[in-house]
């Protein structure tokens, strides 16, 4: 009985056939057809990742068959420009071949076309990632032409090592890629989440694979993410303050960190605790990396197009939306527009400091309307909340300023926990000032508190002034209380009037 005709598709070509040819799995005559060449051809020539690996896997496919003695032929034309797969489907129905696939959908349709199919079942070998991961290691890094190395230990306190002394090569990672992009088919919970010119993301069960090439980069690399800890919220050990206000007050919650201290880990927590109180929780994701419970819908940014996630989370009401990495304008917006329709909003970004944080909002949106999109910045380092921030809104003179017609509206940055104001956010002139509060009062307390010493010195030389409770106090020792006269006390009224402070005047008894 001479060998079946065998039509690939480009599925089983990123799902590598030739390893199902080779171990005589299949067994026919290999074709190839030119329509199918000429799609890959041309999103090889935009540097897309899939493209480079089907052109490989095409050149091992002539290989393998060569030595199986079975035929590899291209075959079809390009004279009809209806889709790829329905002219592999119409070249098999007239010529009677199987198509050889590892897609579903193409599975399905050629069955009710009647065409012979033969379907790539994922083959039972353990993932080669898998084998550079132990139960500590945050991720791995390979690049051609470097040894392979990797990120041990947990957020804010991890070590850099080389897993091995041998040089990785273009081909090693090659084909590592394509068992990546095979293994997406059938490992649980993965997809490609985004391919562009020279990248792609994929997240392959709990691995998130960043892959680039040139001519993106300055050649092939690979890296591979992974969770390590797995955080309730209760285990971050939380003040009693920041527990009640998540729990009753906090709806514009902004997560900031630096990058692998530990962020999403937090969010992910807060995501669940919010869903155990039962409330709606929905997550916007690029790519969806967290590991939630079924109840929590995950939104893949990338995929939804513009305005479409806005529209879905303003219908589906969610109680509160989680945005993970938050990077450009359009994130930004997307965020702003859905607080400011009521929404509870948890964002995670990139920052080095918690104030670099609420600075990303400073010039995109009107100042008085910051406290409404912000109430709560978490600042996270080394996997532990390290800072809490509240934003109210006052009207009153900014710290450093002395003129009452100066008062204006002005945002107020407090440390949550120490109730204490650390920065003030005002229009001055046109422009938007954030200035940290604690150094200019330390500063101008410290000059009065001077200036009050010069005055009352003079007069009654053991007297103290000390700054307490928002007023200066002045103690007076008991032998020296007669030297406290009238153009004294009037010379304090000044200073009071003037420089807009208060003052009291304590009598040592004792």
């Amino acid at each position: 009985m001479p060998p079946k005709d065998l039509l690939i598709d480009k599925s089983a070509l990123i799902h590598g056939v030739s390893k199902y040819l080779e171990r005589k799995i299949i067994y026919g005559n290999i074709l190839i057809h030119k329509r199918l060449l000429s799609e890959i051809e041309k999103d090889a020539r935009e540097g897309l990742v899939t493209a480079e690996i089907a052109l490989d896997e095409i050149k091992r496919l002539r290989d393998v068959s060569e030595s199986l003695l079975v035929s590899f032929e291209i075959v079809g034309d390009l004279s009809s420009r209806q889709d790829t797969n329905d002219e592999l489907r119409e070249y098999c129905l007239k010529r009677g071949c199987t198509i050889v696939t590892a897609d579903e959908i193409q599975k399905q349709i050629a069955e009710n076309l009647g065409i012979d199919v033969f379907y790539l079942s994922p083959l039972e070998n353990a993932l080669e990632i898998e084998s550079y991961f132990d139960e500590n290691t945050m991720s791995v890094h390979l690049k051609e032409g470097t040894t392979p190395k990797a990120k041990r230990g947990k957020p804010g306190y991890w070590q850099f090592v080389e897993l091995s002394s041998e040089i990785t090569s273009g081909y090693q990672i090659k084909k590592l890629v394509s068992e990546i992009l095979a293994s997406v088919k059938y490992v649980k919970d993965s997809f490609i989440e985004i391919e562009r010119k020279g990248s792609t993301i994929v997240q392959l069960g709990n691995y998130r694979v960043v892959i680039t090439h040139p001519p993106l980069s300055d050649g092939w690399e690979v890296t591979i993410t992974r969770p390590v800890t797995r955080k309730k919220l209760e285990d971050y050990n939380l003040h009693e303050k920041l527990m009640n206000r998540l729990k009753e007050h906090a709806e514009g919650i902004l997560i900031a960190g630096s990058p692998g201290m530990g962020k999403t880990t937090f969010a992910q927590a807060l995501a669940e605790f919010y869903n155990r109180m039962g409330k709606v929780v929905k997550t916007i994701e690029s790519p969806r990396d967290m590991h939630l419970p079924p109840e929590i819908t995950q939104y893949s940014k990338n995929y939804a197009e513009v305005g479409e996630l806005h529209d879905i989370l303003l219908l589906s009401r969610p109680d509160y939306t989680v945005y993970d990495e938050m990077r450009n304008d359009e994130d930004f917006k997307l965020y702003i527009d859905l607080r400011l329709a009521g929404i509870g909003m948890i964002g995670v970004v990139h920052a080095t400091s918690p104030i670099d944080a609420i600075h990303r909002f400073i010039n995109r949106v009107d100042i008085g309307t910051i406290p409404n999109i912000l109430d709560t910045v978490i600042f996270i380092h080394a996997g532990n909340v390290a800072k809490v921030y509240s934003l109210d809104m006052t009207v009153k003179v900014p710290t450093g300023l002395r003129e009452a017609d100066l008062a204006r509206p002005v945002v107020e940055v407090k440390d949550l926990i120490e109730d204490k104001v650390e920065y003030e956010i005002y229009v001055f002139g046109e422009q938007t000032m954030l200035v940290p509060v604690g150094k200019i009062a330390g500063n101008k307390q410290n000059a009065m508190q001077n200036k009050l010493e010069r005055v009352i010195l003079n007069v009654i030389p053991n007297a103290s002034v000390t700054y307490e409770n928002g007023e200066y106090v002045i103690t007076i020792p008991k032998e020296e209380i007669g030297k406290f006269n009238k153009k004294l006390v009037s010379k304090l009224k000044r200073y009071e009037k003037k420089h807009g402070i208060r003052i009291r005047v304590k009598f040592d008894t004792s």
